[in-house]
């Protein structure tokens, strides 16, 4: 199923791909500095199982419109619920990778009873401040500087870095960046918005967010095997006890990117959390 590409304006121009129709709806979110397209193994699972489903690229991602400010919290998910309006969705489900589920998290506090169902993919329960200081977090969080790198170099390297993902979800991960007419590439989202959103979600504090989100929360988390996983682990245990109405599954041996690496299971993790 192939999907249809629009342009939407919410005072922002964003760009969606959208698959199927029906009035069961999946809006799907990305992570930072990723882009929509790398939902597409989710995307076409939901939909041939009878869904709606939409992905953005949020402002200053992908094809999006690229506003010098607006990379806080409340105007990120502003930009959501204009959208939602615009697409004239009735209880979608939301779901959002990484700091996608941070931004759901801070949507479901914000817009509570818009979405039926929030599901936060290794994401929702990030806490950036108890990493460290800020300054120790710009620097380790800072991305590495990738302009100039010719494309193929960098899609071998992704390969490399990922053995067992499929050749659509690494060609998915590529439209991360931007690709230039000498064949080499730069990201999308620009460096200073990059760490105005990492900024953000340093002050974001997800513990003070969780009592505030009444929706069914699924939260999927990757394990890797690495000690990181087991701390993440018991982030995610805290967040499900502290919100009302909340599980988790965890995939095992799973990268961050679980929507990349295991579309398959991953929606049907989702289809069976919403009841197919």
């Amino acid at each position: 199923m192939e999907p249809i590409d629009r342009m939407i304006d919410v005072g922002v121009k964003l760009h969606v791909r959208q698959w199927g129709g029906g009035d069961r709806s999946f809006l799907l979110i990305h992570g930072l500095s990723s882009n929509a397209r790398t939902w597409d193994g989710v995307a076409q699972q939901l939909a041939a199982a009878g869904w709606a489903v939409t992905a953005v690229d949020q402002r200053g991602h992908g094809l999006s419109e690229k506003p010098a400010s607006g990379y806080d919290f409340a105007t990120v998910t502003g930009d959501l619920r204009r959208l939602i309006e615009a697409l004239r969705l009735e209880k979608p489900v939301l779901a959002g990778q990484s700091w996608g589920g941070n931004v759901l998290l801070a949507f479901g506090a914000r817009y509570p009873g818009i979405a039926s169902h929030l599901i936060f993919v290794d994401g929702g329960f990030l806490e950036l401040h108890r990493r460290g200081s800020w300054e120790q977090i710009a620097s380790e969080l800072r991305p590495p500087d990738l302009i100039g790198t010719p494309r193929e170099v960098l899609r071998q390297r992704i390969a490399g870095f990922h053995p067992d993902w499929s050749t659509a979800g690494i060609e998915a991960t590529l439209h991360n960046f931007e690709t230039l007419p000498d064949g080499t590439v730069r990201p999308w989202l620009s460096l200073d918005r990059h760490m105005a959103i990492l900024r953000a979600m340093y002050e974001q504090r997800p513990a003070d967010l969780y009592p505030q989100v009444q929706e069914p929360v699924l939260i999927c988390a990757a394990d890797d095997g690495s000690e990181w996983a087991q701390r993440k682990w018991a982030a995610v245990e805290t967040a499900v006890s502290a919100m009302p109405h909340a599980r988790a599954l965890r995939f095992a041996q799973t990268d961050h990117d679980i929507h990349v690496q295991r579309p398959l299971a991953l929606a049907e993790a989702m289809l069976e959390f919403v009841g197919k």
